[in-house]
């Protein structure tokens, strides 16, 4: 039993002063406030006690490639550009350097106030297609740099099997990701078993381009409870794909023929019809939202003012990892509809704290996306937590109500200070405890990979 104690506390019906949270086996135990410290209790003095954050959205390949893809070519820029890239970038990675990858972006994530993550997790083979001799290998690693981290870890083997919607054939890069329904179910299982106890295991389709109707059904039969992730409406060129093909949009399709629900989470959403966004709220799905890469990609905003009008859910993920800043995928979900609408606080309702709003909405939709009992201070939930020094210079001036808008638009994510993963204390005093050697293993495997491009 671990007993924390702390002068500010965010709990689920708002902020809370003296605290005292207590944590067995992982989970939160019990929670007091307006009560003193009682001897043996970890003083949190000078801090303030909040939920960590899921990430609902990561590939963790992909930070490798953070800032190399920042350069325009002879041609006119674009999402497809960039993936074409990232295809061949992916053909030069080996399981050792995928792992040591996988936990560096795995501490970053954590030194940023997020406490799990849920990995859509495609690149399964080797070099070329061909299944490694376990062919959950890759997951194996993605499993193993979460376990050495700490970060709760929601895996979401990916079904990725045409190359486009008339089933084109897989080819270059892509070889790397392909499945049928069958080989991909045995992935999952066999990654299922070495899961940390606070892992989850979840199924993602990768899109409507990737894979059929009938596979999403046999994969929602085999997952019937579990969490199940699609990459859908990211594109206005792969809207269009889908109405040729289907003679529907993407998340109009997700809806009437799929039949998606509260476990379900459809990434990006971006290229939406109103009636699409007022449907999308009410299905009780959540918007997976990764704002920093939607910009970095040029994809597009989400209409998060009329998704949230209708009561839609959302949580945030980091995506391609170009960035890992919980506050700043935030600020842009917001800063990007004050440039779209030229007005302040766009996202807020009336009176109401944007900070606020927007960290205890992607609490409960990330939550909820990633199949894990956490996003709340609370008896029963996992104990994803994080700290904030009230003696930060940002954040001194501020009362407990503007903690959350200094922390997202003030700069004050330099005062985070510790962060706990299912009663794992990982992060102190802002660092990860295994930051040096990760690092050590990350900047060998990097060099490895340059040597090779």
């Amino acid at each position: 039993m671990t007993a924390l104690w702390t002068p500010e506390a965010l709990l689920p019906n708002g902020w809370a002063k003296n605290v005292r949270v207590t944590v067995e086996d992982g989970k939160i135990a019990s929670v007091v406030a307006d009560t003193p410290a009682e001897h043996g209790d970890r003083r949190l003095t000078g801090c303030a006690l909040l939920p960590a954050m899921a990430n609902l959205h990561s590939h963790a390949f992909q930070r490798a490639m953070a800032g190399m893809t920042e350069r325009r070519g002879e041609t006119d820029d674009s999402f497809w550009t960039w993936r074409d890239l990232m295809y061949r970038f992916v053909g030069t990675l080996e399981p050792d350097e995928i792992g040591a990858v996988a936990a560096l972006a795995f501490i970053e994530m954590l030194e940023a106030g997020h406490g799990s993550v849920a990995e859509f997790h495609y690149l399964h083979h080797q070099p070329g297609g061909a299944p490694y001799e376990n062919p959950a290998e890759l997951s194996h690693r993605i499993i193993a740099a979460a376990a050495e981290t700490g970060i709760g870890l929601t895996l979401l083997p990916v079904l990725y099997t045409f190359a486009g919607t008339g089933g084109q054939p897989l080819s270059g890069g892509q070889r790397r990701f392909g499945n049928d329904t069958d080989s991909l179910l045995r992935i999952a299982e066999a990654a299922r078993p070495v899961l940390a106890e606070d892992g989850a295991l979840g199924i993602a389709p990768h899109s409507l381009r990737a894979v059929t109707l009938d596979q999403i059904a046999e994969l929602q039969a085999a997952f019937a409870d579990g969490p199940v992730h699609i990459h859908a409406a990211e594109q206005t060129a792969e809207v269009e794909a889908i109405v040729a093909a289907h003679g529907a949009r993407p998340i109009e399709l997700l809806l009437d023929r799929v039949g998606i629900g509260e476990n379900w989470c459809v990434v990006h959403a971006t290229h939406m019809s109103a009636e699409e966004t007022r449907r999308l709220a009410k299905s009780e799905a959540v918007a997976g939202l990764c704002p920093i890469t939607e910009a970095n990609l040029g994809d597009g905003l989400f209409n998060a003012a009329d998704y949230l009008a209708a009561d839609g859910a959302f949580g945030i993920g980091t995506d391609s990892n170009v960035q890992i800043t919980l506050a700043g995928e935030l600020r842009l979900l917001e800063y990007g509809h004050r440039l779209h609408h030229r007005a302040r606080n766009v996202i807020a309702g009336r009176s109401t704290s944007t900070g606020d709003t927007l960290y205890r909405a992607a609490l409960a939709g990330g939550a909820r996306a990633l199949g894990r009992k956490c996003g709340a201070i609370a008896p029963g939930m996992r104990a994803d937590l994080l700290t904030l020094d009230r003696n930060d210079e940002t954040l001194l001036p501020l009362t407990t109500g503007q903690l959350l808008d200094g922390f997202i638009f003030a700069g004050a994510s330099k005062a985070l200070r510790d962060v706990w993963s299912a009663g794992r204390h990982v992060v102190r005093d802002g660092r990860h405890i295994a930051r040096d050697d990760v690092s050590r293993r990350y900047k060998a495997a990097m060099q490895r990979i340059v040597d090779r491009l």
